[in-house]
């Protein structure tokens, strides 16, 4: 894997596959918040209240500040977090009626995951490079 990777970094640049692990993120990102306000709406349409989707969205938001930035961490630690909407999303698509939103959470969950996962690498290698380059 690792000389795959090394291998895709010499063919199309760190610039290149960061601009692409970016968009990455930002749309599995917006597909998942879209799924988890859809389920939380859901929930608070048949008597319940906002809470359970506040409490959902919340992790979400308060990455967005890293997202914006761009910090490599901050996407690492988004990839972690991913992977537990990933088993909600799982445990979603097992209650009745509700199937294909907890699927389209799962994989939003686990496109997000490998976005995150390559971004991190790709964005920290490129400014190491770039402060090598200084």
């Amino acid at each position: 894997m690792r000389r795959w990777l090394e291998a895709l970094e010499a063919e199309k640049g760190l610039d290149q596959l960061s601009a692409r692990a970016r968009r990455w993120v930002l749309g599995s990102y917006t597909a998942l918040a879209l799924a988890l306000l859809t389920w939380g709406l859901l929930l608070a349409s048949d008597g319940g209240n906002l809470r359970p989707l506040l409490a959902f969205l919340l992790p979400l938001v308060l990455f967005l500040p890293s997202l914006l930035a761009k910090r490599p961490r901050g996407h690492a630690w988004l990839a972690f977090v991913s992977l537990l909407y990933f088993m909600i999303g799982v445990n979603v698509a097992v209650l009745p009626g509700l199937g294909w939103l907890g699927w389209l959470i799962a994989v939003a969950a686990l496109a997000l995951f490998g976005g995150c996962t390559f971004y991190a690498r790709f964005r920290s290698r490129q400014l190491c490079a770039q402060a090598d380059g200084s």
